[in-house]
């Protein structure tokens, strides 16, 4: 006995045309048998659940089936199950899921080979100084790409011809088979879907449409950049096929240390030594910048480490206005050879300063409590 058409689709009688080819579409993807290899069973289901939604998807069929169920449909009953059934073209139902032609390989009219494609994209590295990225500077760049053959304008046959149709699927790129009452569509073996073949193909490109070639790029880079940052060129890419847009170019910096100052964001920090008497005394001292010389106070009394903040000394905002600071650690050198002279006037030193140059008492005990 064969099951109700409703019940294998799991809908209500009254379900409307939608509902009804959500429900088979659900199913048949369940149950395909390129989803189920060696599977009888789901062999079986998939077949009763596209017998149901030939009939229910009719609504002239889908009436007669409601007031005469299976019996309208037999043989001898006004046509008989052969001529019942309608032809299925599972490319246009599951295409409206994964996309047109998806899963077959091909879209309504025409394959999928054939439709424009968008061009490869290409990177090429390019390394800059420290000053490159600070004050901006144009280079360039040769980038490796495919564009279109010209010994063959592009069409990969030798001379320039067009390719010819493809004879086996009549150049529709698909060839279509029966399984059951399904017909089914794939791409064609022979053109692997493109609908056409190249009989003579092109010596230079060997039928491939494009060879690769360098392309000379200038390249303007901005001040301000960090290593690692990309910059777009949209259409200088590889060429597209089939008439499709042509890819886009990215060209990764990648910027050299500098000896002296270290990069954080848009401020720098390096490390200046000063004397024991600059420290003492006070001093004013010059320091360089990215942009020269400058000087900053040094006030009396300064320790080993204190650092100083000269504003507007900094890298520069990539696309934007303003700079950051530079921060500037002085550290206290300490001579490590002296005259019998420099002994002496820093002896008297030590005893004019009597306690005050002894260490803090906190510090001595909690050195006491470290050794303790």
């Amino acid at each position: 006995m064969k099951r109700d058409y409703y019940e294998v689709l799991s809908v209500e009688r009254s379900a409307s045309d939608a509902e009804i080819k959500t429900a088979y579409r659900k199913l048949a993807m369940k149950f395909h048998p390129d989803r189920n290899p060696d599977n009888p069973d789901a062999e079986e289901r998939f077949k009763e659940c596209g017998e149901a939604y030939s009939v229910l998807s009719d609504q002239q069929k889908r009436a007669t089936y409601d007031r005469y169920g299976h019996d309208a449909f037999a043989p001898g009953a006004g046509g008989g199950a052969g001529s019942g059934f309608q032809e299925v073209d599972l490319s246009d139902l599951f295409g409206e899921m994964f996309g047109i032609g998806d899963l077959f390989g091909q879209g309504r009219g025409g394959s999928r080979r054939s439709r424009a494609q968008r061009g490869e994209d290409v990177r090429e590295d390019l390394t800059i100084t420290f000053a490159d990225a600070a004050f901006g500077v144009e280079k360039e760049v040769s980038i490796r790409r495919h564009e279109a053959c010209e010994a063959c304008n592009g069409t990969g046959a030798a001379g320039g011809k067009a390719p010819s149709s493809c004879r086996h699927c009549g150049g529709s790129g698909q060839v279509r088979y029966q399984q059951g009452f399904f017909s089914m569509a794939r791409p064609c073996p022979v053109c692997q879907g493109a609908g056409s073949v190249i009989e003579q193909p092109c010596t230079k490109c060997r039928g491939q449409r494009v060879v690769v070639r360098s392309h000379k790029l200038s390249v303007k880079v901005p001040p301000g950049v960090e290593d690692g940052t990309r910059i777009l060129y949209n259409g200088h890419g590889s060429a597209g096929a089939n008439g499709g847009p042509a890819g886009d170019a990215y060209i990764v910096l990648h910027v050299t240390e500098h000896a002296f100052f270290e990069r954080d964001g848009k401020d720098l920090h390096c490390a200046i030594p000063i004397s024991f008497t600059q420290a003492a005394l006070g001093a004013e001292i010059a320091i360089p910048t990215l942009d020269g010389e400058t000087k900053i106070e040094i006030p009396e009394g300064t320790q080993t480490g204190t650092t100083f903040r000269v504003r507007r000394k900094g890298m520069p905002v990539l696309n934007g206005s303003g700079r950051g600071d530079l921060f500037v650690q002085v550290k206290v050198s300490t001579p490590g050879k002296l005259s019998k002279q420099q002994r002496e006037l820093l002896e008297k030193l030590s005893e004019t300063l009597g306690q005050e140059n002894r260490p803090e008492k906190g510090l001595l005990d909690r050195m006491k409590d470290m050794f303790s």
